[in-house]
């Protein structure tokens, strides 16, 4: 039987008001507007191929890397190619030594895909137990409830009106209810990705899973088409890390005018696509083009896609990426086209 563990909330303070601790992941993205906190939840959501399997294990070798401790990676139902490579990768990096993987792939019964997700809740408890802060990736939380959708019918229980089975929202929280810090001891940080069956955001499975995360990174087919990598959406995606408390006031301000930009351009681009940029207003004119500038520069080269890009990954610090934003939107770049911002790591010199 799983040990019991007594719950604690999980708060931007601890107990002694210290500051939360934050995770540098060395995307930008994640780094300036959904940061990591060590004993939170980050799902990461996307329809099929649009590259959430490649955000994780970018996570994975800069987390890992970065900063060691202990780290379970759960294949739910997913791709045997990406496990195989995921191992191959690790053991090259000479980092399997710090891993826990467990593996129940596309190929595997409903049974086996249903359940491997409570081995790597297990294996991540265990290292808990012994006061470790545990990294838990789980790549795809939605085969879990998946491969219960399909024992379920098998069992012969009448489906739901959406299909899933009548126990949807219990066996969601079954998971997501483990995955916890507990007083005196270690940690739990999870990183989840969640399929978005044919995009739709308001699907059961996902809309049960949204509920439980402190941080939602929504991946967009739109930005996937622009080649705008990672292909995250800043407007869709939330995190209640994003706090003067936890991050610092000045990380803090330049987010909020990173968001501000980006939803002026929003509003703007419909306009500048029947009228073009040179017609808007000076001061609108101005905040597309910085705007413009900031989307390419949150985009980076991933160390795990080098092979398919050709380009050498970029790692990205905290301090880089609020600095660069700042930059940017200050003027300090104005003379410059957007698409000098675009796959690179580091603002250029000025």
């Amino acid at each position: 039987t799983r040990s019991l563990m007594k719950q604690v909330s999980f708060n931007l303070k601890n107990k002694k008001g210290e500051r939360a601790d934050v995770l540098e992941t060395g995307i930008k993205y994640f780094d300036l507007l959904f940061p990591l906190v060590k004993g939170s939840k980050t799902g990461i959501m996307g329809g099929a191929g649009c590259g959430k399997t490649v955000v994780i294990l970018e996570l994975i070798n800069n987390i890992v890397k970065a900063h060691g401790g202990a780290c379970v990676f759960a294949g739910i139902g997913e791709r045997i190619r990406e496990g195989n490579e995921l191992y191959y990768e690790l053991k090259d990096a000479n980092l399997l030594k710090n891993v826990m993987l467990a593996f129940g792939q596309m190929d595997q019964p409903p049974g086996a895909r249903a359940e491997v997700v409570n081995a790597g809740l297990c294996l991540a408890e265990y290292l808990q137990a012994k006061n470790k802060d545990v990294l838990l990736f789980m790549d795809n939380v939605y085969r879990y409830l998946q491969g219960g959708q399909e024992v379920s019918t098998l069992l012969g229980r009448v489906p739901a009106e959406t299909g899933y089975q009548p126990t949807l929202a219990s066996e969601v929280s079954a998971v997501q209810e483990r995955i916890r810090s507990v007083e005196g001891g270690g940690s739990i940080t999870a990183f989840q990705a969640v399929y978005v069956p044919a995009d739709d955001m308001t699907d059961p499975a996902v809309v049960a899973i949204f509920s439980y995360l402190d941080g939602s990174i929504v991946l967009s087919r739109e930005l996937v088409q622009r080649g705008m990598y990672p292909a995250i959406d800043p407007l869709q995606s939330s995190c209640t890390n994003l706090d003067s408390t936890v991050v610092g006031r000045r990380h803090y301000d330049v987010s909020q005018e990173v968001i501000e930009h980006f939803n002026k351009h929003n509003g703007l681009k419909r306009i500048v696509a029947v009228i073009g940029v040179e017609e808007l207003p000076s001061d609108d004119r101005l905040t597309f083009l910085r705007a413009e500038k900031l989307y390419n520069f949150m985009t980076q080269p991933f160390h795990v896609s080098e092979v398919f890009t050709g380009k050498k990954g970029e790692y990205v610090s905290i301090e880089e990426s609020v600095e660069g934003c700042a930059k940017i939107i200050s003027g300090d770049y104005d003379h410059m086209k957007a698409e000098d911002f675009y796959m690179i790591g580091k603002v250029p010199p000025l």
